[in-house]
């Protein structure tokens, strides 16, 4: 259940707030005068937050790349080169 707290208790009950986030792992809505006014999250919910956007960000582009490109690649042929260039990247960083 989100919790929804007065701007005030950011000053008032800091170390309180700072708890929560981190102990339920999930943020804080702050309200002003009875509004939305901010959002207090923990650097990991943050991080979380922002690899979720990348890796949505980067479906979006391969999907729009799957649409506008019809050469299709079978399963094996992918695997074989990765496969390939794996070994000779190990190969060179134990030359």
């Amino acid at each position: 259940m989100p919790q929804i707290r007065p701007i005030s208790d950011l000053r008032n009950n800091f170390t309180e707030i700072s708890r929560i986030v981190h102990e339920s792992k999930e943020p804080v809505f702050l309200t002003k005068n009875g509004y939305d006014d901010m959002v207090v999250m923990s650097i990991e919910q943050y991080e979380a937050l922002q690899m979720s956007k990348h890796i949505d960000s980067a479906l979006f582009e391969a999907q729009q790349q799957a649409e506008s490109d019809p050469t299709r690649l079978e399963f094996d042929e992918i695997s074989v080169s990765l496969r390939n260039r794996l070994a000779e990247k190990v190969g060179q960083a134990n030359a």
